[in-house]
């Protein structure tokens, strides 16, 4: 059962897995649209000229909060919640108010996103978040706004919100970003630049996060901005597309060509991939087969690389044209695995919530940045797993998860929507699980109880 308080996990392994065979028909599950394509197209359409029209919108606290901020702006945005449509009328990089406050909740995506884009604008801007939102990393973003000519002062803690931004527009062409701990620092940044007068390079510093980032490019293109990719070889020379060099698996940098605009589009947001990994992961610890509606292997999100680290646990995927289906293990029992996850590291909490029904260790790797997401990830991760009873190292940027069964727990969720979805699936196999505050999912996914339950009864 589901209150405001807590989620009481129904545990339906146990006597009911006789009937959990992959020979019955898959569970069919409908996921809502994905919270990261929601947010970038809606800043796209705010930057374009004309009236874009996004269809298949996530409606949750995030998307929610960025609608209203630019609506605050001065923007014309009418959403109907009930066809999953948002109308945004575009003024080509033109802002409607030169003044205004923003509130952006827990939105990371709004936070940065608009943050960038308000501070190479000229304009005055207050922004304020959430506690939660204020804990987390925005100086690497901020501090390539002043490096740009943005003034910005801090009612807190440097680096952090409360802040107010004077934005003064492009004071130099070229500039460095440290995605360390976010890779949506350099997404806001990308977005932005095409508002520069003159030819934009923007030059990377760490490598995290590229999954999302190829998001943000593919999506800029749609819209009708490219941003080229730049690989720095040996002597410090630029050459676009060097596949000699020793990094060309990853751009350092990219260059936005001057005099670029965004167009409106008739848009289709893709349905959520982190959303569907939840039911897919279910299928492969219940044993039973799932079809999530409209994934396939074309998807532009990052999360798409956790189906392949299911099959190397067993699983098997198949193509179908109403989307992918998976297959669980054929002898019932997951594969212990080491997975780097740094390109989906959002399915951490997943892989680590299945991996005690394992048949040995399961190592994540390359996830040392969900410290600095919605909680400390991973050592939230670790201590919840303890309190289970089950054995786990971590590392600084690593966890290993060995095999055990579960004991009853409360499992705290520390504010976190993933935290909260991911430990749900542990006890659907194991008794006593109860998640606390799991209405912390309207954060992306509202619905997730709802839609777990309405799995559940095709059982």
């Amino acid at each position: 059962m589901i209150t405001d308080k807590f989620y009481r996990v129904p545990c339906i392994y146990g006597e009911r897995n006789r009937i959990l065979t992959a020979a019955r028909p898959p569970i069919q599950v409908s996921v809502p649209g994905s919270k990261s394509i929601t947010n970038r197209a809606l800043l796209l359409a705010t930057l374009a000229a004309g009236t874009s029209t996004l269809r298949g919108v996530l409606f949750s606290d995030d998307s929610r909060h960025f609608l209203k901020c630019i609506q605050e702006l001065g923007f014309e945005a009418e959403a109907d919640e009930e066809k999953r449509t948002v109308r945004v009328k575009g003024l080509g990089g033109t802002l409607p108010r030169t003044e205004a406050s923003l509130y952006v909740g827990s939105a990371g995506t709004a936070a940065r996103f608009l943050t960038a884009c308000l501070g190479v604008s000229r304009g005055v801007y207050h922004m304020d978040a959430s506690e939660q939102m204020r804990r987390r990393p925005m100086a690497p973003l901020l501090a390539s706004l002043e490096e740009l000519g943005c003034e910005i002062i801090y009612e807190g803690d440097e680096g952090h919100f409360p802040f107010t931004l004077k934005g003064r527009g492009f004071s130099q062409k070229r500039i460095d970003v440290d995605i360390g701990h976010s890779s949506q620092f350099l997404s806001a940044l990308l977005i932005s630049s095409c508002l520069s007068p003159e030819d934009m390079t923007i030059q990377i510093q760490g490598e995290h996060g590229m999954s999302y980032i190829r998001i943000t490019t593919r999506m800029m293109e749609q819209f009708g901005v490219h941003a080229a990719p730049l690989y720095y070889c040996a002597g410090n020379t630029e050459k676009q597309d060097c596949r000699s060099c020793v990094n060309s698996i990853r751009p350092l940098g990219y260059r936005i060509a001057a005099g670029q605009r965004y167009r409106a589009q008739n848009y289709q947001i893709e349905p959520d991939v982190s959303a569907a990994c939840y039911f897919y992961a279910l299928g492969a610890l219940l044993g039973v087969p799932v079809q999530v509606t409209g994934i396939n292997r074309g998807s532009m999100q990052g999360d798409i690389a956790f189906l392949d680290i299911l099959t190397r646990m067993g699983c098997v995927l198949q193509e179908k044209e109403a989307g992918l289906l998976l297959q669980p293990p054929a002898q019932g029992r997951l594969i212990g695995v080491t997975a780097d996850l740094s390109a989906c590291s959002d399915q951490a909490i997943t892989l680590a919530a299945i991996a005690p029904y394992a048949d040995s260790p399961t190592t994540i790797t390359g996830i040392g940045h969900i410290r600095f997401q919605e909680c400390d990830r991973l050592s939230a991760i670790s201590r919840e797993l303890e309190r289970m009873g089950i054995r786990c190292e971590t590392t600084q940027d690593s966890i290993t998860v060995y095999p055990g069964t579960p004991k009853p727990c409360t499992v705290k969720t520390y504010e976190d929507h993933r935290m909260a979805m991911g430990f749900t699936l542990t006890g659907l196999r194991s008794p006593g699980i109860v998640i606390d505050n799991p209405g912390c999912c309207c954060k992306t996914f509202e619905d997730y109880y709802e839609t777990l339950e309405a799995c559940i009864r095709q059982l």
